[in-house]
């Protein structure tokens, strides 16, 4: 009980403590907000897990430049896009976009947003199909 009392040992517990919030913050905000992805993240995801990628941005931003293998679907055509391709629901997806919700409610078991976009996609040095 001695090492609580002791004022050098306080300002290492206060570090502890300190980072220890820091260290979980990022899933916090997660947990909230629902999944983002680093682009490191999702190159993972679409080598490793294959997943999916859906670009729900606009036709022409999509031409400008999009992730390899990205399929380009409408936002607001989401749900019939997504039904009329015949895709296991157990792979997970990656969105370009901020439309979780919706692919979730179509039975897809993980659904992650790409932090950033195709802006942070670029600045990873990462390719783009133009």
């Amino acid at each position: 009980m001695n090492f609580l009392t002791q004022i050098d040992n306080l300002a290492l517990i206060a570090l502890l403590v300190v980072s220890g919030v820091a260290l979980f913050l990022p899933t916090l905000s997660t947990l909230i907000s629902g999944k983002g992805l680093s682009p490191t993240e999702a190159t993972i995801w679409i080598n490793r897990r294959k997943a999916y990628v859906f670009d729900l941005r606009p036709e022409e931003a999509f031409k400008a430049g999009h992730l390899p293998g990205a399929k380009n679907l409408e936002a607001a055509t989401l749900t019939v896009g997504l039904e009329k391709t015949k895709l296991d629901r157990k792979h997970p997806v990656v969105l370009v976009c901020e439309t979780v919700a919706q692919v979730k409610s179509l039975g897809f078991a993980e659904v992650a947003i790409l932090d950033g976009g195709v802006k942070a996609w670029k600045a990873a040095a990462l390719p783009l199909i133009k």
